[in-house]
């Protein structure tokens, strides 16, 4: 997916931008970039991969030649970014979070007769960062031109840009799928998709940007540029997933919201009879842990790690783009505690089940290290349709997600049409769904949470929050 951070200060604020940007690394691992403008040199730039050097390491050296008082920094999981754009705007630079699904026809539509050249990516593909920066040309002044790009964007577009001013201009989503918060202290502002980041470099929580709002932010303070829309749809997985537990959006803390999605689920199973005599709950690592917690708390069923991720040498099971190399970190990274597997009945809680590759694997793994029975909870309902506002997961079509396969591999495309019945686990269809992921997987017992189960734990209005993933409706 991405992540970003920026900041403008009375002092220099390159190492609060380092180490900001360094704290969004959990949202991405193919790029690291940094822009940083000063005064008297004007702006500098670096991008590097980081598929297989973090983000830290990979910019540690760079840091003795940047200095200014602000600037901007992102993960992407996509494009190389931020970029330097030089129009009749001026000087500036930017950095997106989001997805583009009509690229090839806004390049069509606004820039084919004009000899208009993008930068493409090995795929072919344009540069997202470089097309919000053409279309916001399109208008003569920034905030039209953003407010421009994201009614054309099928999708969505969050972004940072960084003027030849030292001020950066924070646009949100135009329906706030993605939070963008500000932190304040008494040199300057900074703004950032983590809160925890600028916490821990000592700004205080100042603001939040509302959908499709859009803040200059100086060392003086901010300002509402345009304000924000009625329409919100926040991304459930922020807190289901993605969002870091420190982290907390529209109010919703991510770690509580996780402990209470656990206790739910427990409570759900205590009413339907569904829980198994299990010896111990745990979570999957590492985002299934707190929804273990609350779900063995609320049980009485004492919480367990039967196996610990071994991160020194492998941070991430996604750093490769081969599904065998990822596999085999995956492997390499579950190191079992015997004495909490052998002969046990295990319950685990998942954040969610994506593809169901990596988990099939763990499964096997448990098996092969003694436990007798393993039963699978899922903290979130069956994800039905891959993510088209979002880059959060390596699923780009619908049949690459389990759910999707397995009802192809029961009736076919007719099967496609009843997409909704499968989801619900009250159906013939949906208790069929479910006993067949659950013999292909090699559970013992499968239990999806309830939609209603999920956004009572997140604890705003639903109506605000997307839940296209599970229900295929925007």
């Amino acid at each position: 997916m991405g992540g970003f951070f920026g900041a403008v200060s009375k002092k220099d604020c390159v190492l609060d931008i380092f180490f900001g940007v360094d704290y969004h690394t959990h949202l991405g691992a193919k790029r690291g970039g940094m822009a940083i403008f000063d005064s008297e040199t004007g702006f500098k730039r670096q991008i590097h991969s980081i598929e297989t050097t973090p983000f830290r390491t990979k910019f540690e050296d760079d840091l003795k030649d940047f200095h200014g008082n602000s600037g901007i920094g992102c993960i992407s999981d996509t494009d190389p970014q931020p970029l330097l754009v030089r129009s009749h705007l001026g000087l500036f630079a930017i950095t997106t979070v989001g997805v583009i699904n009509n690229a090839e026809e806004l390049v069509k539509e606004y820039f084919s007769d004009h000899g208009r050249q993008f930068m493409a990516m090995s795929s072919g593909a344009v540069n997202a960062s470089e097309l919000v920066a053409a279309l916001i040309n399109l208008k003569d002044d920034v905030v039209s031109g953003i407010r421009h790009a994201q009614e054309l964007i099928d999708g969505s577009m969050t972004l940072l840009l960084l003027t030849d001013k030292g001020e950066i201009i924070a646009a949100r989503d135009k329906v706030g799928r993605l939070p963008v918060l500000i932190g304040q202290n008494e040199n300057g502002c900074c703004v950032s998709f983590e809160p925890f980041a600028y916490q821990k470099l000592d700004y205080a929580d100042a603001y939040e940007l509302g959908p499709g709002e859009i803040v200059k932010i100086n060392a003086e303070g901010y300002e509402t540029l345009s304000p924000a829309g009625e329409k919100m749809r926040i991304c459930s997985f922020l807190w289901s997933y993605f969002g870091y537990p420190n982290s907390t959006y529209e109010g919703s803390n991510v770690e509580c919201m996780r402990y209470k999605n656990g206790a739910n689920m427990a409570e759900m199973e205590m009413k339907e009879g569904t829980m198994p005599d299990a010896d111990f709950v745990a979570g999957m690592p590492d985002s299934g842990i707190p929804h273990a917690i609350g779900y063995a708390n609320r049980s009485g069923k004492p919480y367990a790690r039967p196996f610990i991720k071994y991160t020194p040498t492998w941070p991430r099971s996604f750093m490769s783009s081969n599904q065998e190399v990822r596999k085999q970190v995956a492997k390499m990274k579950q190191i079992p505690v015997n004495e909490l597997i052998r002969g046990k009945k295990l319950l685990f809680i998942d954040d969610s089940i994506v593809r169901g590759t990596q988990l099939q694997g763990t499964v096997e793994f448990l098996y092969e290290s003694g436990a007798k029975e393993v039963h699978m909870r899922s903290a979130c309902p069956p994800i039905m349709y891959a993510c088209k506002y979002l880059n959060f997961s390596r699923s780009n079509s619908d049949m690459d997600l389990l759910c999707r396969r397995t009802i192809q591999e029961l009736e076919g495309n007719i099967g496609q049409e009843h997409v909704d019945e499968y989801a619900d686990p009250n159906t013939e269809r949906g208790k069929c769904m479910r006993e067949v992921i659950c013999k292909k997987l090699g559970f013992d017992s499968l239990v999806y949470q309830s939609l209603d189960g999920l956004l009572e734990s997140i604890g705003l209005d639903p109506d605000k929050v997307c839940t296209y993933c599970w229900t295929g409706k925007e």
